[in-house]
């Protein structure tokens, strides 16, 4: 018996769609819940009127500022957050003889100073923004330096079937005064400085989009996965419904195929000794008989219909080859 995978993997998939819209949902609905602050200046208020409802997830909207930001090595820039990568690009000879290209990583490096939302009442530290949701960094630079070329280098790089071509490196940041929406929670440090960072539970949201954005976009995938998750499911359950369907007719065929053998078994049985058999095949009543069964050497069936058979109609011995006969 097999197993119908390709209908399991469609559950299977419809399941796995279904959470995804439904974490979604919840996601929209947690966002729709946290306490939104208009103006910075009003956390030293919100503490205070809130000290029993810890903790405290909010949102908070502002422009990026740092005390002592980054300088871009690439460009006149200022950041906060830097992510710098060089990859080696070359020319690779396979094993089928041609050239492919391919690159390796030779250089990824990371750099960040604190940093703080100011919408001009106030600021508010974001710690950890890096492994945030919807953090996307802007590319800054991509720059691209071709290899040198000489008699050695070629010489050498053709005897371990490779090209140089150059190293590519690209400049990601996040630039100050760029406007963001943060959403996590605020603590107040030793220092009373607020910040926001990631909640023990809840969202960590560092994104350029308006809250009510993150919201709509939430329940807009959350609606398209579940709707999805129908679809896939009632594709899988059609094919799961088709393979049964399948299985009980062949399993229906098989024992007919079974009663048919066993009432000839049951009518030759019944012959008289000496009488002259019948040399018409027992199963399909039509084909003269001429398959002969290994090891028992009964002949009762003809070629097409001991190729449906187990066990010899005659004596139930276990068919193990089925040996066609000629007559002279």
């Amino acid at each position: 018996m097999t197993i119908p995978w390709s209908g399991l993997g469609c559950c299977l998939g419809a399941a796995a769609l279904f959470v995804l819209g439904r974490n979604r949902g919840r996601d929209a609905d947690v966002l729709c819940s946290v306490i939104r602050v208009h103006q910075l200046k009003d956390f030293a208020q919100l503490f205070n009127m809130a000290y029993n409802a810890l903790p405290l997830i909010v949102m908070a909207s502002g422009r990026v500022e740092s005390e002592t930001p980054l300088k871009c090595q690439n460009s006149s820039l200022r950041a906060v957050m830097i992510e710098e990568t060089a990859e080696q690009l070359f020319l690779k000879h396979n094993d089928a003889g041609s050239w492919v290209q391919d690159s390796a990583l030779m250089l990824s490096m990371r750099k960040e100073v604190p940093w703080y939302l100011d919408d001009g009442t106030g600021y508010v530290y974001v710690i950890g923004a890096r492994n945030a949701t919807g953090l996307v960094l802007t590319l800054a630079s991509e720059l691209f330096e071709e290899s040198g070329h000489s008699l050695v280098r070629g010489t050498l790089d053709y005897l371990q079937g490779l090209k140089m071509i150059g190293v590519k490196r690209i400049e990601r940041i996040l630039p100050t005064s760029t406007p963001l929406t943060v959403v996590g929670e605020a603590i107040k440090d030793d220092t009373g400085e607020i910040r926001i960072q990631r909640p023990h539970v809840g969202p960590f949201y560092v994104s350029q989009k308006s809250i009510d954005e993150l919201i709509t976009n939430h329940k807009k995938w959350g609606k398209w996965y579940k709707l999805a998750s129908m679809g896939l499911s009632v594709f899988g359950i059609y094919l799961l419904a088709k393979y049964a369907l399948e299985y009980i007719l062949e399993k229906r065929r098989r024992w007919e195929l079974q009663e048919r053998v066993i009432a000839a078994a049951r009518h030759l049985s019944q012959d008289t000794e000496g009488a002259e058999l019948n040399k018409g095949c027992v199963i399909c009543l039509e084909k003269e008989y001429n398959a002969v069964f290994v090891p028992c050497g009964h002949m009762c069936c003809c070629i097409l219909c001991s190729s449906h058979l187990v066990n010899c109609p005659l004596c139930r011995r276990l068919i193990e080859k089925t040996v066609r006969a000629f007559p002279i």
